[in-house]
Order: structure tokens, then sequence, then C-alpha cells
């Protein structure tokens, strides 16, 4: 939610969001992380455990480019460009639409990982192509949509490429680049952590063209997109959701050596068998926009004994529709969010609304999967550990009290008495704050299910920002200094190891449902 969306009614503790998102990637750009087999889709062959173990082996000893960051973005159409999918299985081909005032320019597939510290290798380098300037955009004025028509620039065939994440960069003759998003998805969950990248938000906050989900003509909320298409490219770097939200947490994971598999919202949306037996599914910083099936898949993966981690806040809060247009399926996220009733679609689906979850019609919060109810916008506010006997804190040396400065922003989760919310639960973090005039708190609650599958809440959009802060990868810290990145760092690797072991509810100690006794006189 943004400024000029309305204030959301009969939810305890809702407040209003902040003016914009967007900015808070910003400073991703020019070297720094400010701060998702048998039954898989696609024509891929899914590989066999032990040989993909053998292969992620290989690939993290292998030598990292430390040149693989965009150090001048040149101005406005220098070069960009977009993909005609969000993910493709090792050995597919995806198409490049680039635009560029260049007479020619070259596309570096970088996988991000660890690498030594390098953060990302190069696995494959285009020949030089010749640049053009392509169409501008058009406008679709019944939703306010922002595409383009543009020519195929050049077909990428990606094998040999190892599954990942990936920043292409294009490269321009004339020294000026931008990033182009693409995961390189995994064909099998099973025994694995599942990273699930959330293209759908990406794509809900771009503003390329002028209008995004938040805003239009004139940045006003009542001029925004209805409906959003992945057929234009990012603004700014190319992939500021993904730098600020996501990378942090595919290098620490890949640094961990723990089994990893890639995928994204959309293709959990897509194939009901993509999370079939993962050890545990990590939803990343900034996981605001799902469908109704992604939500549902999830749900039954934590129920079949999938642990489940939301690392950021505000997650699962919107939901929306995915449409086809003439590129493929997919290609357009539509989100009317308070104009739900003008949404066409609502004539003969009555009970599929996009607007937020715990709206009617078919109300749902998200808290009966999170734990945690997004509450509001803005904060900054010290996270306050409750909980330090929690396996989540072993090695972290905290005490009961101890506090880590601007932690706890920009947005906030917390358990909302009243909402629905799994029991027990337990409240490991507890962190008073004031947001917009009225006291609060922001929550890290962790639950378990009868499948034995365990479930973490991070409460706050920073936890992944976090990671890296006090480093010299992260250009805008929000004010976190070295020990709260080692803090988030200990807990965010306890958290990964223990997923890997299996069923959290099994192996780890018997949780204290302690709800009660945290919100007895506190603000609800």
């Amino acid at each position: 939610m943004k400024h000029g969306e309305r204030q959301d009614a009969g939810i305890p503790g809702r407040l209003d969001r902040r003016l914009f998102l967007a900015a808070a990637a910003s400073g991703a750009m020019a070297g720094g992380v400010a701060v998702t087999g048998c039954h898989s889709s696609g024509t891929g062959t899914p590989t066999p455990p032990g040989a993909g173990r053998r292969a992620e082996r290989r690939e993290s000893s292998r030598a990292g480019d430390a040149d693989w960051r965009v150090r001048s973005m040149g101005p406005p159409g220098a070069i960009e460009g977009y993909a005609d999918k969000v993910s493709v299985l090792p050995g597919e081909e995806f198409g490049l639409y680039v635009s560029t005032t260049a007479p020619a320019f070259r596309v570096s597939a970088y996988r991000v990982g660890w690498y030594d510290g390098a953060q990302a290798r190069l696995v494959w380098r285009s020949h030089r192509v010749a640049g053009s300037v392509q169409a501008r955009p058009r406008l679709v004025r019944a939703t306010r949509t922002v595409r383009v028509d543009w020519h195929r620039t050049l077909p990428v065939h990606t094998g040999g490429w190892p599954e990942g994440a990936y920043l292409l960069r294009l490269d321009s003759e004339d020294a000026h680049q931008r990033y182009v998003p693409l995961i390189v998805r995994s064909a099998s969950a099973a025994g694995r952590i599942v990273l699930m990248h959330a293209p759908a938000t990406w794509q809900a906050y771009n503003l390329w063209g002028g209008y995004s989900l938040y805003q239009g003509e004139n940045g006003a909320y009542g001029t925004r997109s209805l409906a959003v298409s992945f057929n234009r490219p990012y603004d700014g770097v190319g992939a500021e959701k993904f730098m600020a939200y996501e990378r942090a947490v595919v290098v620490l994971a890949e640094k961990l050596g723990i089994p990893l598999a890639y995928t994204t919202g959309l293709d959990i949306h897509r194939d009901p068998g993509i999370l079939h037996n993962a050890a545990g599914a990590v939803s990343l910083g900034h996981d605001e926009y799902w469908t109704p099936q992604q939500r549902a898949r999830v749900t039954r993966a934590r129920d079949t004994g999938t642990n489940v981690a939301f690392l950021g806040a505000n997650t699962c809060f919107r939901r929306v529709r995915l449409e086809p247009d003439d590129t493929g399926a997919d290609r357009t996220v539509v989100c009317y969010k308070t104009d739900y009733r003008n949404d066409p679609y609502l004539a003969d689906h009555p009970d599929m609304p996009t607007n937020d979850f715990r709206q009617p019609p078919g109300a749902s919060p998200e808290s009966s999967l999170t734990g945690v109810l997004y509450e509001g916008y803005p904060v900054d506010a010290p996270y306050v550990v409750r909980r330090s006997d929690h396996w989540l804190f072993e090695g972290t040396g905290v005490k009961r009290g101890a506090s880590f400065d601007h932690l706890v922003g920009v947005e906030y989760d917390r358990v909302t008495p009243g909402m629905p919310t799994p029991a027990p639960i337990e409240i490991i973090a507890h962190s008073p704050l004031v947001c917009n005039g009225r006291p609060s708190y922001a929550d890290s609650a962790y639950y378990t299910v009868p499948s034995g599958a365990g479930v973490f809440a991070s409460g706050t959009m920073r936890w992944v920002e976090a990671l890296m802060a006090g480093t010299r990868e992260n250009g805008r810290n929000h004010g976190m200094d070295a020990r709260t990145g080692a803090f988030v760092t200990r807990s965010t690797e306890n958290l990964l190891h223990a997923f890997a072991a299996g069923p959290c509810g099994r192996n780890r100690p018997e949780l204290k449902d302690d709800v009660r006794e945290v919100y007895a006189s506190a603000p609800r």
C-alpha cells in the first residue's frame, strides 16, 4: 500500500503505509546491496539428488567475477530491456528485448552466489549485437497498463546454465548498463531449501513508463495501473527489488552449502507440485503480491512437512490475478485494490476479487499462514529480543532485552490477538515502536503445525537488508551496524541449517505459546 490508498477497515492496529516503497531499493545501483522433477512443469529433466548435490558443490567452488555490478546507467533510454520469461528451466530458451541509443551492446549473464566473496559468476556472454531505439510505450486505457511492443532482439539459450538467480547485464558500447533479472528455476525441490523469488511484487512497484500499481499520472493513486505488464523494462537499475530484498539471502544460502532450489511465486502459482517434498520454502524480503493458488500451495507444503520462512514484512498481503497476453501466459499482474468492484472479471467470478487477502469477499487474513499481520508504515525502531534462549538465536550471544537499532522498518508485522493465527505460536522478539503517532509492536514469531513443519516470520522488512549491514556491500543500511549484521546473519544461518535438517517441529525444542502473556496488557 502507498500514500493515497485507503486504510483497511475493521482490522485491529491497521495503519496507513508509506509514500512509496520503490525508493527503498534506490541504493542498489553501483556497488551494493541496499538493504523466490516429476511434478514440475516445463521441459526440463529432474536432476537425480546425488548428481544435483555434486553439481552444486562444483558450482560453489568456481571462481567468481568481481566486475558484475552496474557502474553507469547513463541518461534515460541509454540502454534498457526485458525478458519474455521471468524464469526458465536449465536448457530452455528465452527472448531478450533491448532498446539502446548506442550502435551496439553485449549481454553478460551473471549467476548470483557466494563465490568466495565475489558474489557472482559470469556464466555466458553474447556476441556484439546491433543496437536500435525501439518503439515508445503504449498505455492500455481500460486498466492504465504500460507495455511495449518491441521486436525481439536476440534469443538466449541457457544450455549449461546452473539453476540459480541471474542478473543479465546489458552493456552498451558507450559504457552504460542496466540489469534484466532472470531465475533459472529448479525442476525439483525435493530435499532442498526453496528460495521463492517475487517478480509479481517487482512488477507491482515498477514505475517504468510512469505507471505502477501505486501511482500513475502526476504520481496520483487515482490514476494508478489496475494491471501491470511484464512486457516492459524495470525502472532504475533494472533489478532494484532483487538487489535490495533478495540477493543477500542467495549469497548467504549458497555460502552455507545447503541444498538449494530456485523458483518464483509465478511458478508456484502455475505448478501444483513445485514444492513437493521440499525441506523448506523461504519468502524473501519483499513478497507482497500473491495469487490464491500460490498461497494454497505454500500452505499445502507447510501442512505436508515443509518448513516455511517469511523474511520480510507485509508478505502475502495483496491478492492478485495473472493473465496472459499475446506474448505468453501470466504476463500481466492484475490488482484493482480498493476499486476491485470495477473489475469486469468479477461479473462471472464474484469470489475472486483482486484486493487485500484480509478484505471481503473471501476475506482470509495473511496471518493464518504467516502467523503475523501487516500493520503499518513508516517505522524505524530497534529490534528487541524476547526469547534469547530460542534456537534461532543460538551462537549470537544475545540476552533477553538485547536491541538492534533500526532493524525494525520500514514496514512491520505483529502477532495480532483476535485475528486468525496458528496456535501454538511463540513471540521470540517483541519490539516496541510508534507508527504515525500510535504505539504498537513488531513481532518475530515462530509456530509449528501437526506435519512437523516450523514457520518463522521476521516481522520486519529490513531483515534481509541487515544481512550485509556494516559491510562494504551495503550502501544504504538505514544506520544498521556490523553488530546488527552479525546477529541477523547468524540467526539466518541457524534458520537455514534447521530447515535443511527436516521438519523443525520434530527436531527442534518444543515451543511455548506465549501470546496471552505478551499481549495481556499491551496495545491491541
